[in-house]
């Protein structure tokens, strides 16, 4: 299956510029999911991360693992789109710097999901087959305020 930005934006809240997932290229429902994140020099974070070395800051990659981490857990058996919020994260690494013109991997596999609202996910990054950030995520879906 895959998913291009529109797709990813009925299912995700995340719009420019803070939309880090730019297609799912594989998705299993209830197991993994692999993404792709292109890295422009348009980005407005490099402007000030760093002039003259810009490198795609850090928690950024994290919050793009978590968006793809998010695809997954909401389209875990057919819910229906609801907030999924990026409660944890535990053995974060950031191995290699990322920067415009690399393009970020993502991918994310559920090793546990409770009481199918709360779910812990292995995360990952890599540009050119080398993974650059991993993470193990705690992801929430959260009903609506009133909602039972």
């Amino acid at each position: 299956m895959i998913l291009n930005i529109p797709d990813i934006q009925k299912i995700l809240p995340h719009r420019y510029p803070f939309l880090l997932v730019d297609q799912i290229v594989e998705l299993e429902i209830g197991k993994s999911v692999k993404g792709i994140k292109n890295v422009t020099f348009n980005e407005p974070y490099f402007n000030g991360h760093f002039p003259g070395n810009p490198v795609m800051p850090g928690v950024l990659q994290l919050e793009a693992m978590a968006q793809a981490a998010g695809i997954l857990i909401i389209r875990h058996n057919n819910w229906v789109p609801k907030p999924a919020f990026f409660m944890s994260a535990d053995k974060v690494k950031f191995r290699k710097p990322v920067c415009p013109g690399d393009q970020l991997r993502i991918h994310a596999k559920l090793t546990k999901i409770r009481n199918n609202k709360i779910a812990i996910a292995e995360v990952s990054c890599s540009v050119d087959g080398q993974v650059v950030s991993s993470a193990e995520l705690m992801i929430a879906i959260l009903e609506e305020p009133g909602a039972e």
